[in-house]
């Protein structure tokens, strides 16, 4: 919200410099984000006169002046065509700099001596495209300074305004802030109207068919306006606050809105059929243009202002184009109305569509200065128009409002702000913001809010309220007392932490991504249609296409943060991501939510040096990874299954993480077709777990075993195996065979090549056997080896070697 200096002292008789004022504002919670002083440092541009002006002797586009500045006679040297001897024009004399950084000095122009410059809007950074010099009024004093001889030398306060201050959106607004704070009187008085036209019955007529979207309306009539171009201080006090020049009509309705924070609107009448404003609800599907030229599709949400046929306007947003005010516009309805804020706040969002009335009437305007606002508009249009104005108003409200009342204690107020404040104290300060007052009780009040205050609606409001004109910095701090409680952290938690430390400690980089996925990236890892993770949960206002859906794995992010870090020819990869992801549930609006640790490894194994190989990672670092995971969480045995276990994996080279039947997560390096999908050109290797099995399947502590004092054996066994056998099966194999003498069993050589049948491979595998109680016999050992040779020949069809 942009307010200035000038606008405000004519509300408020203040003493403030612009310095001055920006703290209190501040103070008042009404925050000053920047202050621009206009005409800063051009106090040597002055008010002119134009003595002489005669053709250059030298230059035929030229011209040489005599200049009068109020002390002497200026030579100056002018290329503008668009003023004659007589003229008042702005002079920057010798010295003086322009926006720009431009500065003028004393020089010779073909020939003849420049000493100064006439200027034009562009030059003084007034407009954005002038045609030749500024031309000023005649009654201007020579020698004086030019932004203030056109009362133009300001300071604007552009002020962060919270949302639910919508009553500081207008000048008129913050001048009441400024009265209360000093104790000063807010000089507001009401708008005079002279009605000499016909009375508006005979001629207009509004209609309300959807009341609960729009409580009031109210409308004037003026007819025989001239359109044409604002004065100079319409213009420049509208640019001050950064709204453009159309036209007399337009501009009067934009600096109402400013001034009073109301919006309004202007119709060509002529365009009206039947002469007749309804107000309801838009046609499903129904098309309409507004004023920037764009078809807006509309449906029954959203409420629009129709005449007899058709909508000519897009209720509390924007007019519609058909019934914009024209050059040759004569006849005007000018339209004074209070929307429901949520639904125009509905209605912009869903369009797209944020205007200045929008951004009032979402937060709530005050449905009591709608005639107030009315009036000051027609009066301005009578004045810079030259129109009449129709006897009466059209004023449609069906259930007026009564205000607002609120019980505050004083003890509560002093309770909550740490103060001793009486109740005459607290009363004056809700008096100075034009709330009335009344005792309720011994210590408490009755206070009945303004309808321009929409922000206030409890007790505590009101406290906030004593507080602000109080003065933040007359409270005294003090510390807050209150008992420490130390619980105990979450189990889950604690091993939270733990996985993360281990990542950390294992050479991984944890990564945040967002929550957000495009419904490509989902596509491109082939799920199939009948996975859950195909489903994503669609968001309603998605800001762009690559955040159109929730997540419902972490992969894709991983590989785009691996593919943007290849680009960056950083290869050698070890990233983690501890977040949550989002899997739809039928029959439920909300989806599952199972926390996930992903992560993914690629380039080479160790760090480069000279006494390190070159090495790159492989699937068996990966799940070196998983099983020291398994160590760090004390989980039971895990069981890796290969092949088949996800669609975006290499088919051979990828595993489910199983831990007492019980899916784990998955593990493998990435398939090519979808390395390639997110242009990753080398192998990654990848794992995801659901954290909350792994917590639920964590052991706290581990079960002690002692160690046997009686020595163990060892056998070993050699075996040539089906290549698309699983070294697991081996393993499960041996175990599956029931014996109290077993304790482990490890593979310890694995090997393909010479010598060795197509189709199989060599295995060997390490049996260690003992018992608790006694020294084992070869014969005891040998009986149960061979149980587990035989089992192994049955079961797998392996050949001894």
């Amino acid at each position: 919200m942009k307010v200035t200096y000038n606008w405000l002292k004519e509300f408020v008789d203040f003493d403030l410099n612009p310095d001055e004022l920006s703290h209190l504002l501040t103070m008042l919670g009404l925050e000053v984000d920047s202050m621009e002083q206009t005409g800063e440092g051009l106090d040597d541009v002055i008010v002119a006169l134009v003595e002489e002006r005669a053709q250059h002797p030298n230059a035929d586009k030229l011209s040489l002046c005599r200049v009068n500045n109020g002390k002497e006679i200026l030579n100056v040297v002018c290329g503008a065509q668009n003023f004659k001897s007589g003229d008042k024009v702005a002079l920057a004399q010798v010295g003086s700099t322009l926006p720009g950084d431009f500065r003028i000095k004393r020089s010779r122009i073909r020939g003849e001596e420049s000493c100064g410059m006439l200027c034009s809007e562009k030059e003084l950074g007034l407009a954005d495209e002038s045609a030749g010099i500024m031309v000023l009024p005649a009654d201007l004093q020579i020698g004086t300074p030019l932004f203030e001889a056109l009362g133009i030398k300001d300071t604007v306060f552009e002020i962060g305004l919270t949302p639910n201050r919508a009553d500081c959106l207008s000048v008129i607004g913050v001048a009441r802030e400024i009265a209360a704070k000093l104790g000063k009187k807010l000089s507001c008085s009401l708008p005079v109207v002279s009605e000499n036209g016909p009375d508006i019955s005979l001629t207009a007529s509004v209609e309300i068919l959807d009341p609960d979207l729009c409580p009031r309306y109210t409308a004037r009539y003026i007819s025989g306006c001239t359109i044409a171009p604002s004065p100079q201080w319409l213009v420049n006090r509208l640019k001050a606050v950064g709204q453009r020049s159309i036209n007399n009509v337009v501009d009067i309705t934009n600096y109402v809105l400013m001034e009073y924070g109301h919006p309004l609107h202007a119709f060509d009448f002529r365009e009206l059929s039947g002469g007749k404003i309804i107000v309801k609800r838009a046609s499903e599907g129904e098309i309409f243009k507004t004023l920037d030229g764009q078809e807006r599709m509309l449906n029954v949400s959203d409420l629009t202002i129709r005449d007899a046929e058709r909508a000519v306007a897009l209720a509390g947003i924007m007019g519609g184009e058909n019934s914009e005010i024209a050059d040759d516009t004569s006849n005007i309805l000018l339209e004074s109305a209070y929307f429901n804020p949520s639904a125009i706040r509905l209605t912009s969002k869903k369009l797209g569509l944020h205007t200045e009335s929008s951004h009032r009437f979402e937060r709530g305007t005050d449905i009591n200065i709608l005639p107030t606002a009315l009036d000051r508009a027609a009066s301005l249009i009578s004045g810079l128009a030259g129109g009449v104005i129709a006897k009466g108003v059209i004023d449609v409200f069906p259930v007026p409002r009564a205000d607002k009342r609120i019980s505050v204690r004083v003890s509560r107020v002093n309770k909550i702000l740490g103060l001793t404040l009486d109740e005459p104290t607290i009363a004056g300060i809700f008096r100075s913001l034009e709330f009335r007052v009344e005792t309720d009780a011994e210590g408490v009040l009755q206070v009945e809010i303004p309808s321009f205050r929409v922000d206030i609606e409890r007790e505590i409001d009101l406290v906030e309220e004593v507080a602000r004109l109080y003065g933040f910095e007359n409270i005294p701090m003090t510390m807050p007392t209150a008992e420490v409680f130390s619980d105990l952290i979450p189990r889950t938690q604690i091993l939270e932490r733990q996985v993360k430390n281990f990542l950390a400690g294992e050479g991984f980089n944890e990564v945040i991504n967002f929550s957000f996925a495009s419904h490509n990236d989902i596509s491109r890892l082939n799920f199939h249609e009948s996975d859950r993770r195909s489903s994503a949960v669609a968001l309603l206002n998605p800001l762009v296409d690559e955040h159109a859906v929730m997540r419902t794995t972490l992969l894709p992010a991983l590989l785009q943060t691996t593919s943007r870090n290849f680009s960056l020819r950083n290869s050698n990869l070890r990233l983690f991501e501890m977040r949550r992801v989002y899997l739809a549930k039928p029959g439920s609006e909300l989806p599952d939510e199972p926390l996930h640790v992903a992560g993914i490894m690629t380039g080479l194994r160790s760090p480069e040096g000279w006494n390190q190989s070159k090495e790159l990672i492989d699937f068996y670092d990966i799940k070196g990874l998983i099983e020291s995971i398994r160590t760090q969480f004390k989980l039971p045995e895990l069981t890796f299954v290969q092949g088949g276990v996800e669609p975006f994996y290499h088919p051979g080279k990828s595993a489910a993480i199983l831990c007492l039947d019980n899916l784990l997560g998955t593990l493998g390096e990435i398939h090519p077709d979808v390395q390639e999908a997110f242009e990753i050109d080398k192998p990654v290797f990848y794992f995801e777990l659901d954290f909350a099995k792994l917590v639920s399947l964590s052991a706290e502590v581990l079960p002690i075993i002692t160690p046997s004092r009686f020595p163990d054996t060892y056998r070993d066994i050699a075996m040539l195996i089906d290549m698309e056998t699983p070294s697991s099966a081996v393993v499960n194999c041996i175990k599956s065979v029931k014996s109290d003498k077993t304790r482990t069993v490890e593979i310890f050589d694995l090997y393909t090549g010479d010598k060795i049948p197509s189709g199989q491979k060599s295995l060997a595998v390490r049996v260690r056997y003992g018992s608790f109680e006694r020294t084992l016999t070869d014969e005891e050992v040998g009986k149960v080896h061979q149980k587990i040779v035989n089992t192994l020949i049955t079961e797998l069809n392996i050949t001894i070697r």
